[in-house]
């Protein structure tokens, strides 16, 4: 196995541009297993970039990523999905699929990613994955009937429905009200300490992210300026970083 044996991802000197807008332009960063690790960074700087890179959705122009020792980076299509049933993602807008019902979308990846053609274990693992996310005999409710942090919530089940090793958040508290928030934030903790899976987090919300993740990747400029604990990001000197978190804390004018 490549590198150290606790660091369930790894990402080396990864590129990515779109024609001349180069995003990322040497990323390194380590994952550790059954660990929060929280990536910060203005809007727009290519966050959510390197988290489809990871999981396999865009391809990098240069660099290697490697999930457990091995490099994701050069599996064929076939192994590439074989891998991503390792890996949950819950979207930014939770992308579920409008035209199906919250159990048909929940459904979709036990019945494609597992094989589980029986109705009935697959009913009692919606269920069981409702309860979870606090939102239990909701099966037959459409998206469209569901407010945002409900749509959240549902995206959740769904991105761990196949009990991933890993899962990866996109801004899952953008748009929510602070209290919706919070209770997202909990359910991560949920995913990660009851659960057992290891969470890579993109987020806004420094406060309550510094609160609950136990490690900061600050991505500034196309690389990673900053990786450590939460009280180590406080303490930098990195000048970007430092007015980054200073703006998050400073309480908004009347």
């Amino acid at each position: 196995m490549n590198g150290d044996s606790k660091h369930i991802i790894r990402v080396e000197n990864l590129h990515k541009a779109f024609g001349t807008n180069n995003v990322l332009e040497g990323v390194d960063i380590q994952i550790e297993e059954g660990k929060v690790t929280t990536i910060i960074g203005k809007s727009g700087i290519g966050k959510s970039v390197l988290l489809k890179n990871i999981i396999g959705i865009m391809k990098p122009d240069k660099g290697k990523i490697f999930f457990k020792g091995e490099d994701v980076t050069a599996l064929p299509k076939s192994k590439l999905l074989e891998l991503r049933k390792n890996m949950g993602y819950l979207f930014q807008d939770a992308a579920l699929f409008d035209f199906m019902t919250v159990e048909e979308n929940i459904s979709f990846p036990i019945i494609e990613q597992l094989k589980i053609k029986s109705r009935s274990e697959i009913k009692k693992r919606v269920a069981k994955l409702l309860d979870l996310v606090e939102l239990p005999g909701i099966e037959k409710r459409m998206p469209s009937e569901l407010s945002g942090g409900m749509r959240k919530r549902v995206g959740l089940a769904r991105a761990i429905a196949v009990e991933p090793q890993v899962v990866l958040f996109d801004e899952p508290t953008t748009g929510l009200d602070p209290i919706l928030a919070e209770n997202i934030n909990e359910l991560i903790m949920m995913v990660n300490k009851k659960l057992s899976m290891t969470c890579l987090v993109i987020s806004h919300d420094i406060a309550s992210t510094f609160r609950r993740t136990d490690k900061v990747a600050f991505l500034h400029d196309g690389t990673i300026g900053f990786f450590g604990n939460p009280d180590e990001a406080v303490a930098s000197k990195h000048p970007v970083l430092k007015k980054f978190i200073s703006n998050s804390f400073r309480p908004l004018e009347d």
